[in-house]
């Protein structure tokens, strides 16, 4: 059940807000392979993040429908 006050675009903004926090958040002190991981972890987030972030999000009868447009930008004509 759909609470009826959600908001689908608010949601999209939440997504894109978490990957500007991945992006920006500082690396904690380990290193070696714990490191590359870490960062390999956070490039994955940023990227599953940003991409619901990009999202156009409507409710069709009760269904959230996510649109993402993954073309590279020139192929989209800007």
């Amino acid at each position: 059940m759909v609470p009826d006050d959600f908001d689908p675009q608010a949601m999209v903004t939440r997504f894109r807000d978490r990957a500007a926090a991945v992006r920006d958040r500082g690396l904690p002190p380990v290193e070696g392979p714990e490191r590359r991981r870490f960062m390999e972890q956070a490039q994955i987030d940023f990227m599953d993040f940003a991409m619901l972030g990009d999202a156009e999000a409507t409710l069709e009868d009760g269904v959230l429908v996510l649109r993402v447009d993954l073309r590279p930008r020139d192929a989209e004509g800007s």
